[in-house]
């Protein structure tokens, strides 16, 4: 069978009534990643010979559990028991057995689900393109020279791939929504605190959530009803009741109230990506929304705020691997210090190290008030825009990512160029609000095209009732890339 043809509510249904096996489920997955993985490289770690035991037991079992006996896939910075968690950095490459779990793959062992294994990812969360993985470079389903975005790209490329039916990623400043855009799936960053970050290894702490990636925004909804929750051991967990988000899924937008900021369509936005956007807000005035031009203008600074706090917030949350309390040690040293500076500096990569650097100097002695403190400033400033624009809309719409996917090696060399991927989605997360990227178009290249969809505050039910609704009304989520067992 092909993890390609059916939903997981179907899937579920076919459990419950014996036409598959969990073992199927499973072999289907491995199946598929042995077919096309040593082309797509979106695993780190694979971990089959449990994945068939676990399978195994669980068809000995009759229980009936939302995501009951899936196989799932987890980016690498999410810590699972005795299984190896790497972060995609070489400091961890023998981290091979924590000794816990993070929240939300407790959350989704208690649902019965089957981990597969680790997905690639850039090192500590630290890229847009996947190339900064210490292991492999992951290519787009797509079109193989060409990237499937960061830092999730493993995730989202998997899941495009039809190696899994859903993976969860971690989304700093797009590491989600952009790699979903380049890969044509669904990708969703919830509220900050609507998921535990407890086990999620830490990039920038005020900005890391973990959130889906999925085919479909129904399958989308039904993941993040299990993962999402309080969490005592998470000081930043919302506790607020989560929502039945799929009973949102009404297909119904009539009389909604979307913003569309006139930022987000500036210079560096392609044009193909524009006019599959704006094509796209005439399909939802088709169906009965009202869509209005609007001004976020603080988005402007956005860039680089998130680049002095996310560096400063790295370079702290890193400190701790230095090859005594974590990470791989360096051998033959001569006494403690060349120990810890040849521990971090044999086994950071350069953007790591690059990014330590910068958020060392934004937080030091005489830098602190002209930078740190600055940009925590402008931070707010971007956080009222986006309230202001809420008093009066329901959502905001824009692109996810300004291109298309790049290609490999493209923007490597120039760290500037790569980080302007992130600037249509890094306002998201300054401002703490959900945001969910689905396929809108395809370029004349045949590349996916990504919407963005902004919703308020914990009201990610608004988000997946506007996006359901574009899927439905067309059929963009159906194409599937060649690799992915049928031309688009």
């Amino acid at each position: 069978m092909s993890l390609f043809d059916h939903s997981i509510k179907e899937l579920e249904e076919k459990l419950h009534n014996k036409e598959i096996s969990v073992q199927d489920l499973v072999k289907a997955s491995l199946d598929r990643i042995k077919e096309v993985d040593d082309e797509i490289q979106a695993f780190i770690t694979l971990d089959e010979e449990n994945a068939m035991k676990q399978a195994k037991e669980l068809d000995e079992s009759s229980e009936e559990k939302s995501l009951f006996g899936l196989p799932i896939g987890l980016k690498d910075n999410i810590v699972t028991k005795d299984l190896r968690t790497t972060s995609g950095s070489k400091i961890l490459e023998n981290f091979n057995d924590p000794l816990y779990d993070a929240e939300v793959v407790e959350k989704l062992k208690e649902q019965k689900t089957v981990t597969i294994g680790k997905l690639n990812m850039d090192e500590f969360a630290m890229g847009s393109g996947t190339e900064y993985s210490a292991y492999k470079k992951t290519k787009n389903p797509w079109d193989t020279d060409r990237v499937p975005g960061g830092s999730s790209g493993g995730s989202a490329a998997a899941v495009a791939a039809g190696e899994l039916k859903f993976a969860l990623g971690s989304d700093t400043g797009g590491s989600i929504r952009q790699p979903a855009a380049f890969c044509g799936v669904v990708g969703m960053k919830p509220t900050y605190g609507r998921v535990s970050r407890f086990g999620l290894v830490a990039f920038a702490s005020s900005l890391d959530q973990i959130g889906p990636i999925t085919r479909t925004v129904e399958d989308n909804a039904r993941v993040l009803e299990v993962i999402a929750g309080h969490d005592e051991k998470d000081s930043t967990s919302a506790n607020l009741e989560v929502p039945v988000f799929t009973d949102a899924l009404t297909k119904d937008v009539a009389g909604l109230k979307i913003a569309v900021p006139k930022e987000y369509f500036g210079e560096g936005v392609a044009q193909e990506v524009k006019d599959a956007v704006r094509a796209a807000i005439e399909k939802y005035e088709s169906l009965g929304a009202t869509c209005e031009e609007v001004s976020l203008p603080h988005s402007k600074y956005a860039l680089s705020t998130y680049y002095i706090l996310a560096s400063a917030e790295a370079s702290a949350s890193l400190a701790r691997f230095d090859g005594v309390r974590y990470g791989v040690r360096a051998e033959n040293v001569e006494d403690m210090i060349d120990m810890y500076k040849r521990s971090r500096s044999e086994n950071f990569g350069e953007e790591v190290k690059r990014r330590i650097m910068l958020g060392t100097f934004a937080l030091s002695s005489g830098y602190y008030d002209a930078y740190y403190k600055k940009a925590q400033k402008v931070r707010t400033l971007i956080k009222n825009d986006f309230e202001q624009i809420f008093e009066e809309y329901d959502i905001i719409l824009g692109p996810t990512a300004p291109t298309t996917a790049f290609k490999l090696g493209e923007e490597m060399d120039d760290p500037v160029i790569a980080y302007a991927n992130d600037v249509l989605t890094i306002p998201v997360n300054l401002a703490g609000v959900p945001a969910i990227s689905i396929p809108c178009g395809f370029s004349s290249e045949g590349l996916p095209i990504g919407l963005q969809i902004i919703g308020k505050h914990f009201d990610e039910a608004m988000v997946y009732r506007a996006a359901h609704a574009f899927e439905q009304a067309t059929d963009f989520h159906k194409q599937r890339p060649d690799i992915g067992g049928a031309a688009k």
